[in-house]
């Protein structure tokens, strides 16, 4: 791990296709914040507990261009030598928030036009990007079908069959927890491809998103695979048979943020959209909701939640940052891998 990873977990551990409508004329004279997102329940939760109580109110017509993240990157890349782009702020995990910013696609933060700045939590202030929650990558299991596993390569093990699950959109990070399974690290990933390979020739199976993994995990279709907590949390709540296992190997760690398009139409815009999600009320609505630890200081979660979806004293011990610059350079070799392998 590199230095600048081990400062990240350190302070971490210290600080505890586009819909358009017609705007209100209040919203017309404040103008269009067009933000790039995941759908399903994560673009649900960004006009529950931020666009809607926050910037709408104060005259902010949003506008969400829902895509997986992968073409939504080509995008920007794609758009890089227009004066001005189509999105003013992309929904991107701390990784691809590395590799728009090497790509020469995504503004530096400037700090300063940020209202929030001081409350932000050092380790998710990134150069082009601000964390907006955070969560670790865990083991997720249906105990009526199987016995906890002790973390990943148990979770991985062929014996298990086509009651594993992987999801294809969490392709680096299911490969990084197999690296860690094997002996490898998140600087190198190698290890772990045969432990994938044995999986998926014993039946793995594959699902496209999340919410897919989660139904097959409903109907007992498979009885384990990896998420991060903060969605086992989420998924728990609404009554699917998962519990977790903070992984021994280790816990990668997974940062999901925003980061301002370079041409950016509305570069006011975008920094109003950050701003809103780094208040407290916002903050705090989302660790309720989708059980993602807050990024900011001052948000109060309640102890009985903070201990569903934090990490105890050794568990934090634990926690992993990823090597974002190795993941970038490293990307699209992974991803022909994958597809060979899960796709073919």
């Amino acid at each position: 791990m590199s230095r600048f990873s081990v400062t990240r977990r350190q302070a971490l551990l210290g600080a505890g296709a586009v819909a358009l409508g017609a705007g209100s004329a209040r919203a017309q004279g404040r103008g269009r914040v067009v933000v790039g997102t995941w759908g399903g329940d994560y673009a649900r939760l960004l006009t529950k507990n931020i666009e809607d109580p926050i910037l709408k109110p104060q005259g902010w017509e949003v506008v969400q261009d829902q895509a997986s993240d992968a073409p939504r990157r080509a995008k920007m890349v794609a758009e890089r030598r227009l004066p001005r782009g189509t999105v003013d702020i992309q929904g991107f995990s701390a990784a691809n928030m590395h590799e728009m910013g090497e790509a020469g696609v995504a503004e530096e933060i400037d700090y300063s036009r940020l209202r929030n700045a001081a409350s932000i939590i050092p380790a998710m202030r990134y150069k082009f990007g601000v964390g907006h929650i955070y969560s670790g990558k865990v083991v997720l299991y249906n105990p009526k079908l199987v016995a906890a596993p002790a973390g990943f390569r148990e979770a991985i093990d062929p014996r298990h069959g086509n009651r594993i699950g992987f999801i294809d959109i969490q392709y680096q990070f299911v490969m990084v927890a197999a690296a860690l399974a094997a002996g490898g690290s998140v600087s190198n990933i190698e290890p772990g491809k045969e432990l994938l390979l044995a999986a998926k020739r014993a039946g793995a199976r594959l699902y496209p998103t999340n919410e897919a993994f989660a139904a097959a995990m409903q109907s007992e279709e498979i009885a384990l695979g990896m998420m991060w907590k903060a969605r086992g949390v989420q998924w728990q709540n609404a009554g699917i048979p998962v519990q977790t296992v903070a992984p021994v190997e280790g816990v990668p760690m997974y940062v999901s943020g925003f980061s301002i398009a370079k041409n950016a139409p509305n570069k006011a815009g975008a920094y109003a959209y950050m701003d809103a999600m780094l208040e407290k009320s916002a903050q705090e609505a989302f660790a309720i909701d989708m059980g993602f630890n807050p990024t900011v200081t001052n948000a109060v979660v309640e102890p009985e939640l903070s201990a569903r979806i934090g990490f105890t004293p050794e568990e934090q011990r634990r926690l992993v940052d990823l090597d974002y610059a190795y993941l970038a350079r490293e990307n699209n070799a992974m991803k022909d891998w994958w597809d060979r392998v899960f796709k073919a």
